[in-house]
């Protein structure tokens, strides 16, 4: 009797097993999570766009100091043992006789001062900045007296009166000492003789120099 050969059953379809899909998917996040470990340990750093490079300047800004700086006698200081101040800074609350001494006297009227008057010997002397800043006004005027106005980088005004040899001009940067001009005397105050009238303003006020000098 001839023996029927045995047939196995036909497999299922590979693509239906039940893992199939799971492990395609795992393989898949695994090679691209390889892919991106790879490419981050042997791809050269970004190097950042010609906008983000800072662009030299051929005409660099010297900072300087200049906001720091702390005011200085206009005049050298050399000289300090023989200074006078014939009129003094007018403060409301000073006693009668500080202010009656910073009184300007004119024609028989008075007027207050905004600065101080200050002689040297009742000689010509030099006139120094007493801060570095810019010349904004040279004011011309033989009644008054010559005059530089000089505002500075913190904020401040000096005002320099009673001149004669001008040396700057409106525009020029000052330096700390430099010299301005000479002492000189005029026809409003004529009893003051050779002397600077020096003023400072801070904010558009005066104020008393002597809060910042040595005087």
């Amino acid at each position: 009797m001839r023996e029927d050969k045995q047939i196995n059953p036909t497999p299922k379809n590979f693509f239906e097993k039940p893992w199939f899909w799971p492990a395609v998917y795992a393989g898949v996040a695994l090679i691209i999570i390889a892919f991106i470990l790879l490419y981050n340990a042997f791809a050269e750093p970004e190097k950042p766009s010609d906008l983000t490079q800072p662009v030299s300047d051929p005409n660099p800004v010297i900072q300087t100091n200049s906001a720091k700086e702390t005011m200085k006698f206009p005049f050298d200081e050399k000289s300090l043992n023989n200074v006078k101040i014939l009129q003094d800074f007018y403060d409301m609350t000073a006693d009668a006789e500080a202010r009656e001494k910073a009184l300007l006297v004119f024609k028989q009227t008075y007027q207050t001062s905004n600065g101080l008057s200050i002689s040297i010997n009742s000689e010509p002397f030099e006139v120094l900045a007493a801060m570095s800043g810019e010349v904004k006004e040279v004011k011309l005027d033989a009644f008054t007296g010559n005059a530089i106005t000089i505002e500075h980088a913190n904020g401040m005004t000096t005002r320099y009166s009673s001149l004669k040899d001008i040396l700057v001009k409106e525009g020029d940067k000052i330096t700390q000492g430099e010299p301005l001009a000479t002492s000189s005397e005029n026809e409003w105050n004529p009893t003051a003789g050779i002397h600077l009238h020096f003023e400072v303003m801070k904010e558009g006020e005066y104020v008393n120099p002597r809060s910042m000098l040595g005087f």
